[in-house]
């Protein structure tokens, strides 16, 4: 996979964990994040092509970091849009600086981002992939209402600009289910709650939680010439829970 790829979110968590794997196959990955150190020491560690150290729903920073990766890299073929932020307070606890942080994190970063590489990769008919969740799909119980709003909020603004994008450009949604991998929400609710975790499974068709690889492979074939007439959809990889039961917890 000979592609250059700007992956936002990915100094830590899933972020990292898709960079990592990306960067196996081939690909020249420009790795993202707030702590200028942490991404050094990253880049150092996995041998990543470069980072750009900066918050992205500030417009100006995304501007910069579009700029620094088009030049640094020659060009960029995929956008992977994944900075975003679940940890929010409980439902009815909601207030305006509670839904700015969400939005910021989980809406402008991937707006800005998409808005300041669209020119380049139209040019290099490139493509987007935006990391979203199963709560801004369906309702799930003890889901933030901030966080599900915000991914409802992405999803929307996907789709729609799908229809507007060049044709050069494919853009599309991974919106997984109750992912499991080290220090997740899933891993800690394993090892602190295993009754919920069992209970939620026994909901579940396929019987398990998702793991990086199940979204992995869907990623992989976003990036692939054999989607190459997808564009605007959101794929939910979850097991088929919000099919089968859209009351569950989470």
């Amino acid at each position: 996979m000979k592609k250059n790829i700007i992956i936002t979110g990915s100094s830590k968590g899933l972020g990292l964990l898709i960079a990592i794997e990306l960067q196996k196959m081939g690909a020249k990955i420009l790795i993202n994040g707030r702590s200028k150190s942490k991404l050094k020491q990253l880049k150092k560690k996995y041998n990543f092509f470069d980072y750009y150290a900066g918050d992205l729903s500030k417009e100006k920073n995304a501007k910069k970091c579009a700029i620094y990766a088009i030049k640094k890299m020659k060009g960029i073929d995929v956008l992977i849009c994944n900075a975003g932020k679940s940890k929010s307070c409980s439902p009815n606890k909601e207030n305006k600086k509670e839904w700015e942080k969400m939005f910021d994190a989980n809406f402008y970063t991937t707006s800005n981002m998409i808005e300041s590489t669209k020119k380049n990769l139209i040019k290099n008919k490139g493509k987007i992939i935006c990391i979203s969740s199963i709560c801004g799909h369906e309702f799930i119980k003890g889901a933030p209402i901030t966080y599900s709003a915000a991914k409802a909020a992405l999803n929307f603004y996907v789709k729609s600009l799908s229809q507007y994008l060049s044709k050069d450009i494919c853009i599309n949604i991974l919106s997984p289910g109750n992912l499991l991998f080290p220090n997740s929400v899933w891993d800690k609710k394993l090892k602190n709650d295993k009754d919920e975790t069992k209970k939620l499974i026994k909901k579940i068709p396929l019987k398990r939680l998702m793991y990086v690889d199940d979204l992995i492979g869907c990623i992989e074939f976003l990036l692939s010439s054999k989607s190459k007439f997808i564009t605007g959809h959101n794929f939910i990889i979850d097991g088929g829970q919000t099919i089968s039961d859209r009351k569950s917890v989470v």
